[in-house]
């Protein structure tokens, strides 16, 4: 009897996290949304002749002439939200998609089809939503950081050069 108090317990505790991470998918598929209308803008910023490095704008208000410590550190911190986002979201849809899987099992013995399908939608709508989400966000990602590792490096170029250029 034990036994079947603390499987209820479990099942209950875990019932709790169904509607907070379905909230979370959703604000990861706003937050990577977001993200995507960003990046399409700074795409086309960087085709243009008039573009103007965020890294540089960063490095010359925050007057670092020293060091590229700095520069990384802003890098990281700038990726920070899409690294979490790529990561996390797919957990979150695994959460989201078992979740209702122990009722529609309990469903499916009992001959509700109904009622398995039901806990089916919500299951895969859910990862389905979080993975897009991770790909929108991995995607960003992967040449966002590129662009800004090309930017670094053309700033430590210009450094260097200047330094080379007082000695």
């Amino acid at each position: 009897m034990q036994i079947l108090e603390l499987e209820s317990l479990i099942y209950q505790a875990s019932k709790l996290f169904l509607w907070p991470v379905m909230l979370l998918i959703f604000l990861t598929l706003i937050f990577s949304l977001i993200s995507l209308g960003s990046f399409v803008i700074e795409s086309i910023l960087r085709t243009s002749k008039h573009y103007n490095s965020v890294l540089i704008k960063y490095a010359t208000q925050n007057q670092l002439k020293t060091s590229t410590d700095d520069l990384e550190l802003w890098i990281i911190k700038r990726l920070e939200w899409l690294r979490i986002v790529s990561r996390t979201a797919p957990m979150l849809g695994l959460i989201a998609t078992m979740i209702p899987m122990g009722p529609a099992l309990l469903a499916l013995s009992s001959g509700q089809a109904e009622q398995v399908g039901q806990n089916m939608v919500v299951a895969f709508s859910s990862v389905i939503l979080s993975l897009v989400s991770a790909s929108i966000c991995f995607y960003i990602l992967v040449i966002r950081r590129r662009w800004l590792l090309e930017e670094l490096r053309e700033y430590e170029k210009e450094f260097d050069s200047f330094h080379q250029g007082e000695a």
